[in-house]
This record gives structure tokens, C-alpha cells and sequence, in this order.
């Protein structure tokens, strides 16, 4: 009896036991879960008696739990403040965590890379994607990068240039591995005026040099040999230095007008004209003149155009330019036409009316692909024919500037073989 007694006890026992351990492990189960889902453990909660120590355990996680919560709403705060004193700056800036991923970014680094908006917690190189700026961040990690460095970025737009600034910065709120702070200044706009600096300086040297080195080698030629010189040759070079000496001072005004009008201050003289008059007195003007005797020059002006402010000088250079143009690339008895009407503004212009004018002849034309570059800087589209007739690739160029002065437009249509037509509009500013 007894030993059947001692075993029904320990059957008890092990029964207890094993109760209690699995109420232990059930308690232990729900503990984890909690934990996993960063709740405060409630003691009522769990399956557990006081009896296994359980208690100063849960007081201990919760008292983790609290202290985590509020490390992350601290930090949370620091990235807002963070944020908030960034947001507002235009240039672009991202903070990149030890882990690749990005932690910061303001809304000037979404309108740089439109991938950005929604880069938060987001590996960067998914965000920016460019070998040369990863290799930038590394080395911005490892103390080995420049204070300034420019990335180009291959974009649906284009090539776009950024001024990179990095530095490595200490996590606001616990020790760690540092994050890397970048700060990215798009510099497209100045490459491009510097590419144009650079083509118009390399323009304006080839454009000097030509004429420079026949006014050049010519005099040096009377001054070797004048006294030996036949009359006819000695005639010859120097009809060739005045006629060069002209080019050098037709370039040198052009040049002068483009830096005139690309000033601050332009010098635009605006008073009310008659368009009408203005035109017909320019078209009976070069009607007068010999170099257009062998063109006909006709003028078409709706009658409803009256008057418009403008600087009439700056205007009639525009028509001089255009017709000097026509008459110098269509051959003798070709029809030079100025048509002039009034039509309502486009609405992404202001709205209200405008005079849209044209110069059309019935020349040889421009090919298509040279259309797109009429006005630009020093642009031929017969180079050599161009500087026989001293033109100095400029004109157009200045035409675009006036216009754009007073608030028009410029455009040219033109079919190879079928003449050319330039127009451009002005504003009708009551």
C-alpha cells in the first residue's frame, strides 16, 4: 500500500508539473508575442501565477517597452524637427542611414529625381540611381571624399549636373553607426551657360580670326613690297583690307547690339507707333535702294492694325535685318513679301491681341534640319556663301532678342526650293 500510495503522490506531483510548465510555456508563448508586437505585458493577461518570479520579469520588459517607445517617438521627433528645418531650403538634401536606407529626404529632392517621393525607407540606390554618386557616398563614409563634388545624372530630360556636398553626421538618439548627410545643388543651368560661353567665345575667335589674318597678311604684303607692287595688285589688297576691315566692324556692332540687349538694362525706348506707317515707310524705304532694284518688295497690311508700344528703332532693325537677309540669299527678280494682321494672343500668353508679321520670299528656302537653328548664334546654313556677302551670322540672333524684349515670338517655316517665311509677333499694349 505504501509504495502504491508514494506512486499515486508522485503521479500527482508530475501531473502538477507538468501543468504548471505548460501554463509556464503558454505564459513564455504570449510574452514573446507581445514583445514581438511591442505591447506592454499585462500581468492579468498571461497565464502565469506570481508563484515562478514572473513578475519582476514583466515589470523589467515593460519598463524596456516604455523606455523603447520612447527612444523611437524622441527619435521620431528629431528626424520631424529635422525635416521641418530642411524642408523649406532649395537645395536638395537626403540623409542616408548606415544600412543604405534613406531616412530624409525634402521635397527639393523630389522635384531633382521624381523617383524620390516616396523614398523613405527606401534603399537609396533605388532612389538615385548613379555608380558615380554611390561611389561618392562611400567615399564620403570613409573620410577619403572631396568638400564639393558634381555627379551627372542621365535623365528622360537629359544630362543633369549636381553639386554634391556629404558629410557623415552622429544618429540623434543613441550611439551607433553614423549616418551620411547630403546636401545636392543642381547646377544644370550654369553648365549650359558656361557651354554657351564656352561655344560663343570659341565662335566669336573663329569669326575674328579669318578676317584678321587676310587684313593681316595683306598689309604686311604692301609693306614689304608696295614700292616693287604693280598698281592693280596693290589695288587688290587693299580693296581686300576694306572689305575685311567692314566685316571686323559689322561683327564688332553685332556683338555690341547681343550685349546690349542681354543687359539688365536693355534700353528699350517704348512709344506708341502706327504699325501701319512704320511698315510701309520701311518697304518704300528699301523699294529706294540700289542693292534691292532687282527684287520686287510688296507690302499687305490689315488695315484694323493700329497703334502699339514699342521702340521703333529696335523694331525697324528687326525688318532691316530680315530684308537685308532676303534680299542678300534669293536671286535677282525674286518677290519679297511683308505681310502684317492682327489676331487674337495665345492664352498661355496673357490673352488679348497681337500683330504677327512676315517676311516672305521666294528664294531657294532653308533645309528642314537647319530650321530648328535659324537663331541661334553665328548659325549658317550656307557658311561659305554666308561670308561672301559679309553676313556675320548674328542678325537672326538679335531679331530673336528684340522681339523677346517687347513680349513676342519668333518662328521661320520654309520648304527647301520654295522660299522661306520669317515671322515674329508684337503685343498689342493699349
Amino acid at each position: 500500500m505504501i509504495y502504491i500510495t508514494v506512486i499515486i503522490v508522485l503521479a500527482i506531483a508530475l501531473a502538477a508539473a507538468l501543468v504548471r510548465l505548460a501554463r509556464l510555456r503558454g505564459g513564455l508563448r504570449e510574452m514573446a508575442r507581445t514583445l514581438v508586437e511591442r505591447r506592454e505585458i499585462r500581468r492579468g493577461g498571461l497565464r502565469v501565477t506570481p508563484d515562478y518570479g514572473m513578475g519582476v520579469l514583466i515589470d523589467e520588459i515593460n519598463e524596456i517597452l516604455a523606455e523603447n517607445g520612447r527612444l523611437q517617438r524622441q527619435r521620431s521627433s528629431h528626424l520631424a524637427q529635422l525635416e521641418t528645418t530642411l524642408g523649406s531650403l532649395q537645395e536638395a538634401v537626403i540623409v542616408i542611414g548606415s544600412d543604405n536606407t534613406v531616412l530624409l529626404a525634402n521635397k527639393a529632392l523630389q522635384s531633382l529625381f521624381p523617383d524620390a517621393k516616396n523614398a523613405l525607407r527606401q534603399r537609396f540606390e533605388r532612389v538615385i540611381r548613379s555608380a558615380a554618386f554611390l561611389e561618392y557616398v562611400e567615399a564620403v563614409r570613409n573620410g577619403t571624399a572631396r568638400p564639393q563634388h558634381e555627379i551627372a545624372f542621365d535623365t528622360a530630360d537629359g544630362t543633369r549636373w549636381v553639386e554634391a556636398t556629404g558629410a557623415t553626421i552622429e544618429p540623434p538618439d543613441e550611439p551607433g553607426e553614423p549616418w551620411s548627410l547630403f546636401v545636392l545643388h543642381d547646377i544644370t543651368r550654369q553648365k549650359k551657360l558656361e557651354a554657351v560661353r564656352k561655344d560663343f567665345v570659341a565662335n566669336v575667335s573663329h569669326e575674328l580670326r579669318t578676317p584678321l589674318s587676310l587684313v593681316k597678311g595683306c598689309a604686311e604684303t604692301l609693306v614689304d613690297g608696295h614700292r616693287e607692287m604693280p598698281d592693280a595688285d596693290r589695288d587688290r589688297f587693299l580693296r581686300t583690307i576694306h572689305r575685311h576691315s567692314e566685316r571686323l566692324a559689322t561683327l564688332i556692332e553685332d556683338l555690341l547690339s547681343l550685349s546690349r540687349l542681354e543687359s539688365a538694362n536693355p534700353g528699350l525706348n517704348i512709344e506708341r507707333v502706327s504699325i501701319s506707317q512704320l511698315l510701309h515707310s520701311i518697304a518704300d524705304d528699301y523699294r529706294a535702294r540700289p542693292s534691292a532694284s532687282a527684287h520686287r518688295i510688296t507690302a499687305d497690311i490689315d488695315p484694323a492694325i493700329g497703334e502699339a508700344g514699342i521702340d521703333a528703332q529696335k523694331i525697324t532693325q528687326v525688318f532691316e535685318n530680315l530684308l537685308n537677309n532676303a534680299l542678300k540669299y534669293t536671286p535677282a527678280g525674286s518677290t519679297i513679301t511683308i505681310t502684317a494682321k492682327r489676331r487674337p494672343a495665345p492664352a498661355h500668353e496673357g490673352g488679348g491681341n497681337e500683330v504677327e508679321v512676315c517676311v516672305r520670299d521666294n528664294g531657294p528656302g532653308i533645309p528642314g534640319a537647319d530650321l530648328p537653328h535659324m537663331f541661334e548664334r553665328f548659325y549658317r546654313v550656307d557658311k561659305g556663301r554666308s561670308r561672301e556677302t559679309g553676313g556675320t551670322g548674328l542678325g537672326l540672333s538679335i531679331v530673336k532678342h528684340i522681339v523677346q524684349l517687347h513680349g513676342g515670338r519668333v518662328r521661320v517655316e520654309s520648304t527647301q526650293g520654295r522660299g522661306a517665311a520669317f515671322f515674329f509677333t508684337l503685343p498689342e499694349r493699349k
